[in-house]
Order: structure tokens, then C-alpha cells, then sequence
């Protein structure tokens, strides 16, 4: 078997029939095969084709996990893992049918280790479920990739990051160990509660991005951190990209404690004012900047960026200091892709990110932003610049064969662009099939080592096949 693909089409209406079967007979009602809930589990936020799957599966255990993966396997059956359905490069699609396996009833908070400063959860849980659970404990779990339904399966799935990644990293860095149901059906673990280990190869790291291409994970144990004592918010209007990116650059090289530094473009600014009801000034791109620390240390460091803005051109609004404030701060760019949506409805979306080493972000995105320019397309920047990540939200008219046209040259252009300035194709929306013809020149060799991974592990390419690989 090719480890992209399942087996034949020959008999497969008779082994699709046996294997749901077999799963109806297992779970009952929480295998669902009519339209609604199928069309639910198929397709993306973003153009790429709905690619339904033939059922749906609700388990609720681990063990239950693994027996669906044995239904699967002895009927060659695809199986695609299912979070909250946010991924943007089609990673819950099912280009080949099969089994959505749904890890909603799997979201129970399993253990709380606030002395370690760690959590375990099961991969239904949300990143909104987490952190309100664990309000209480002055702890919270730091990584915000602005959607707050997403499911910490799916977020490890894919690698997020988001907001805060500048200070805190992202799910490479925060997750700890993941419980995984094999191809075979049996359940691994990857890790331990210890923050460091020298033993053996670095499985978790594996799972972690592996977009369920290798397993299913059942169980996740995550990195804390404190909340801070004190949270300061500040929007800089810039002249040029360049100067935002550029002071930026000056800020992450000066130590200042920033959580986020956000970018949008004038577009984008003109876009949620006019969508969330914001009045934040559009006449150049503004970084959005939060500061952590005690109240003298946020106090300073916000001084020390004020200054760095200062000497780039930038005017600051008045920080904003209580959660109040720093909510309707951060209302204008957690609103930036539905208020995309709101501005054209009826049209298509494609939303597209690129990561490079924050010394090459102002060549990156003035280069970016004069070719879209260049090329009639509308698309408006927003990004977590402070870790050299930008995603540009391309509209389009989906009749328009000329317009797509371009948009897939430019979306060739972006990647490679990219890659010369030694970043990469996807900071964090991962490859799914949206981003699978820019692997190969990202990896060069090394796709053919992920390859035999791949059929190592998944020998009969079940495991949510058309997936990051071409072909």
C-alpha cells in the first residue's frame, strides 16, 4: 500500500458497507451517515473544494478510538481526524470518504498539576473550556491562535501557534506528551510530566504537526504558565510596513517582555472598523503590542516601545491597562478574518501565511505587499509579526477564472519567497492539501524521509490520506 493512499475502489462500496456496519452496531446513534452531519465534517474556512467523508463517530474513550481504527483497518477504510472544524488548509477534508472520527465527547479536563505548572486533557477540549477551568488557579494556557473553539487536539494536530508565540512559543513548545492510537490499534505514549528527558527519539514532537496523518491523538498533557500581575496594550499607527516591521524587529532584539505584536494593514484596519464598529486609525499599518510583567517592569518596557516607535515613525494611542480596554484593543484583531467575510460576502477567501526570521520581515512584507499591488488582487495583511509571521486574506470572485489564476501565481510567488529569505511556506496553518505543492521545495530530501514515516507507521495509508504529501 502507498502510505498516501488507501486501498482500491474495486469492492469498496462492499467494505464502506461492512465497516459502517460495524460501526453502527458499536456506537449506535454516535455513528452518523446522513447528509447534514456529513456535509458538517467536510471541507474548510477557506475555497478549497468540500470533500464530505461517508460517516461520522462520536467515541468517547480512548479505547473506543482504537476500536474504530480496527474497524477501519480491517476494511480499509480512510479515517480523518475532527476538532472544531477551523483548519484552513483542508485538513478535515475527505478526498477519499471514509470516517470522521468527531473527538467532541472526548473533552474532559483529565488533571490539573498547577505545583507543575501543567494540564492533561483530552483532544475535544477547547481553548476557551481550558483556560475558564482553570481561571482559579492563576494559570492559563498560553497559546492563542485567536479562536477560542478550536480544540487542542486539532491545535496540536496542526501545529498552531497565534497571538502570543513571541513570548510564550507555540504547540511545538507547550506540549509536553500525547497519547496516540496507532495504526495497528495500539495506544503509545510519547512522553512524561518531566520538562526535559533524554530518552530516545522525540515521538511527541513527531505527532505534534503530523495533521493525523500518523494516529490518532487521544490525550494531550500541556504547559501552564502564570498569568501575569500586570497587562498593558498599546496600538502604534506606522507610515510604511516597512517602519512597523522594522520597529518590530528593533523590539524583539531590545528584550522588551512583549506577548503580542499584531500587525494590520491600512486595509485591514478600514475593513474592522467599518465591520466591528472600531475607530482605531487607518491611515497607516498599526502594530498592536501587549506588554507583561509587574506593574513598574509593564510600565517600563512600554516606555523603552514607545520610544523604538517613536524613532520608526509611529504615533501611539493611549495604552490600555484593564481588561476592559485591552478586550476592545484586541475586538479588532481577533474580528479580522470574519470582518474579511462581512466586507464581501459572496465571495471566496483563500487565507495564506508565510514565517521568516523577524531580521527578513520587512523585506518580506514589502516585497508582499508591492505585489499584490502589482497584481490587481485584493487581500488584506494581518499577522503575528513578532515571531516574522503574516497571513494575507485574499478575496475573490469564485466565477472569475483569470482572477484564481493569479491568485495561485501569487500564492507560488509568496511561498517561494519565503523560502529565499530562509522562512517558510507555513507558519502555522500547516500543509493539509492547500499547501502540499510547496512541501517538496521546503524539504527538500528530507519529504522522502517524512514519506517513510508516513508508511512505517500508517503501512496501508489510512491515517487522513491526500494529505500534506502530493501525489
Amino acid at each position: 500500500m502507498s502510505g498516501s493512499h488507501p486501498a482500491g475502489t474495486d469492492d469498496r462500496g462492499d467494505r464502506l458497507a461492512a465497516a459502517i456496519a460495524a460501526l453502527g452496531a458499536a456506537f449506535g446513534p454516535r455513528c452518523a451517515t446522513g447528509d447534514s452531519v456529513r456535509d458538517q465534517h467536510a471541507g474548510t474556512l477557506t475555497d478549497l473544494p468540500r470533500q464530505r467523508p461517508d460517516c461520522v463517530v462520536w467515541p468517547e474513550t480512548a479505547a473506543e478510538a482504537a476500536a474504530i481504527v480496527a474497524i477501519a483497518r480491517r476494511w480499509q477504510i480512510p479515517l480523518i481526524p475532527f476538532g472544531a472544524g477551523t483548519s484552513l488548509e483542508g485538513q478535515v477534508n475527505a478526498p477519499f470518504g471514509g470516517i470522521s472520527v468527531d473527538f467532541a465527547h472526548m473533552n474532559r479536563i483529565l488533571r490539573i498539576g498547577a505545583e507543575d505548572l501543567d494540564v492533561t486533557v483530552e483532544p475535544g477540549v477547547t481553548l476557551d473550556q481550558l483556560n475558564d477551568a482553570l481561571r482559579h488557579t492563576g494559570l492559563f494556557f498560553p497559546v492563542d491562535p485567536g479562536a477560542g473553539t478550536a480544540t487542542l487536539g486539532g491545535m496540536a494536530s496542526t501545529r498552531a501557534s497565534g497571538t502570543t508565540t513571541v513570548r510564550y512559543g507555540a504547540m511545538r513548545e507547550n506540549v509536553l506528551a500525547v497519547k496516540a492510537v496507532l495504526a495497528a490499534g495500539d495506544i503509545i505514549s510519547t512522553g512524561s510530566r518531566a520538562r526535559k528527558s533524554a530518552a530516545g527519539y522525540d515521538l511527541t514532537r513527531l505527532f505534534v504537526g503530523a495533521e493525523g496523518t500518523l494516529g490518532l491523538i487521544v490525550e494531550l498533557t500541556l504547559r501552564l504558565a502564570p498569568r501575569p500581575e500586570t497587562v498593558l496594550a498599546v496600538v502604534t499607527v506606522f507610515p510604511s510596513i516597512a517602519a512597523a516591521a522594522e520597529a518590530t524587529i528593533a523590539t524583539i532584539q531590545s528584550g522588551i517582555a512583549a506577548a503580542r505584536i499584531e500587525l494590520l494593514d491600512p486595509l485591514m484596519l478600514q475593513t474592522v472598523n467599518a465591520q466591528s464598529g472600531t475607530d482605531l486609525p487607518a491611515d497607516g499599518p498599526a502594530l498592536f503590542v501587549e506588554i507583561v510583567g509587574t506593574a513598574k517592569a509593564a510600565q517600563e518596557h512600554l516606555a523603552l516601545f514607545q520610544d523604538i516607535a517613536d524613532a520608526h515613525g509611529g504615533r501611539s494611542m493611549a495604552a490600555a491597562g484593564s481588561e476592559d480596554e485591552r478586550r476592545r484593543v484586541w475586538k479588532a484583531r481577533h474580528d479580522a478574518f470574519w470582518s474579511v467575510r462581512s466586507a464581501w460576502p459572496g465571495r471566496a477567501y483563500v487565507v495564506t501565511d508565510v514565517c521568516v526570521p523577524v531580521s527578513r520581515l520587512a523585506d518580506c512584507l514589502t516585497e508582499t505587499v508591492a505585489d499584490i499591488a502589482a497584481h490587481g488582487l485584493l487581500a488584506p495583511i494581518v499577522g503575528h509579526v513578532g515571531d516574522g509571521n503574516f497571513h494575507c486574506i485574499v478575496v475573490l470572485d469564485p466565477a472569475d477564472g483569470a482572477m484564481r489564476a493569479r491568485l495561485d501565481a501569487f500564492l507560488d510567488r509568496l511561498a517561494a519567497r519565503a523560502l529565499r529569505m530562509e522562512g517558510t511556506c507555513t507558519g502555522e496553518h500547516g500543509i493539509g492539501q492547500g499547501k502540499a505543492r510547496h512541501l517538496a521545495a521546503e524539504a527538500g530530501p528530507a519529504l522522502e524521509v517524512m514519506r517513510r514515516i508516513k508508511a512505517a507507521l500508517d503501512p496501508d495509508g489510512l491515517f487522513n490520506p491526500g494529505k500534506m504529501f502530493e501525489g
